[in-house]
């Protein structure tokens, strides 16, 4: 099993050379999201999508 640091350096490897700083902490922060996505989902812990329709319209009002 990978530790954490093992999977940001395999992250970071994987980006072109010519990346700067912002990209890389992108990159690194959006793969955090959809870890955590993915074990929200996994948990349960997710919005039908008709609800979420119903609170995004309200957030246009």
């Amino acid at each position: 099993m990978s530790t954490v640091k093992d999977i940001m350096i395999k992250i970071i490897r994987d980006q072109p050379e010519d990346s700067d700083f912002d990209e890389i902490l992108r990159e690194l922060a959006f793969v955090k999201m959809v870890d955590r996505g993915l074990a929200d989902s996994d948990a349960g812990r997710t919005v039908p999508h008709e609800e979420l329709e119903q609170r995004m319209r309200s957030w246009q009002k």
